[in-house]
């Protein structure tokens, strides 16, 4: 498995989810995301919500996440935002 999956290349309008290592970093996900899955927006994938709270609830039905995930100890579900 590599240290960022992405597990859902489409989940709303805005989002994807990744599964990635606990100590990836922002930049490391959102390089992968932008490399393996462009949004086809200008600025294209910017933000990984890291904070369950920080997450547009409304706008998505991964309003759960981030979350540690259940298959592979050491790495989380994270929602990444265009």
């Amino acid at each position: 498995m590599e240290r960022i999956e992405i597990t859902r290349s489409i989940s709303g309008i805005f989002f994807m989810q990744v599964c990635a290592e606990n100590d990836a970093t922002d930049e490391e996900i959102l390089a992968v995301c932008n490399r393996k899955n462009p949004s086809g927006t200008k600025n294209g994938w910017v933000t990984v919500i890291r904070k369950i709270e920080d997450c547009p609830s409304e706008d998505n039905p991964e309003s759960q996440l981030p979350v540690a995930c259940e298959e592979s100890p050491g790495r989380t579900h994270f929602l990444i935002v265009c």
